[in-house]
């Protein structure tokens, strides 16, 4: 009688577990699926007018000694050892960050610059995840000053796509762009 009992004791769990892995695998593949009707690149881009010249707003973005300025991640991780390659501003100018978890790792080098038009640079990231992208700064004269566009674009990995089934990346990376450009409004307004 008591061999009865554990029998459908045990039958129970294991039609219980079944269900649960027959469950975990449909989840993951419904993410597979979703993952896969991903496009291939992404672009992120946010704009905002900054009141100062051209000028101003270029030759903060063109030197990266003043990228923490008005970066978002900067705040971030306050205490992320940075270092600089090449000139102090324009094309081959490069700044490397080591930081937490909150910044990772990487280096961004300007291989572009156009007085007070663009700012383009290759955005390597090392930690949490390795990755290479292209980012742009524009510059319009504007009444109020200068237009500004910050966009970064680049290839959607298969573990990016799966990320961006849960989380919206765009509204994610958007949001520090949206701060990083009203940072750089505060540092360059009136200038």
């Amino acid at each position: 009688m008591n061999n009865e009992k554990t029998c459908s004791t045990k039958g129970k769990c294991c039609k219980s577990l079944s269900k649960i892995l027959i469950f975990l695998l449909g989840a993951v593949l419904t993410l597979v699926v979703l993952a896969s009707k991903k496009p291939d690149e992404f672009y992120v881009t946010r704009s905002a007018v900054v009141e100062a010249r051209p000028s101003v707003v270029f030759e903060k973005v063109n030197n990266l000694q003043n990228w923490n300025s008005f970066s978002p991640w900067a705040k971030l991780d306050p205490d992320a050892k940075t270092s600089f390659a090449g000139p102090r501003a324009g094309k081959d100018a490069s700044f490397t960050w080591d930081g937490d978890g909150n910044v990772g790792a990487g280096t961004m080098t300007i291989i572009e610059s156009r007085k007070n038009e663009l700012v383009k640079f290759r955005l390597d990231f090392k930690r949490p995840f390795e990755g290479t992208n292209t980012v742009d700064f524009t510059f319009h004269p504007d009444s109020k000053g200068t237009f500004v566009t910050w966009s970064m674009h680049g290839q959607n990995t298969f573990m990016s796509k799966i990320m961006s089934v849960v989380m919206d990346c765009d509204k994610m990376m958007g949001g520090f762009f949206e701060e990083g450009l009203a940072n750089l409004n505060n540092v360059s307004k009136g200038k």
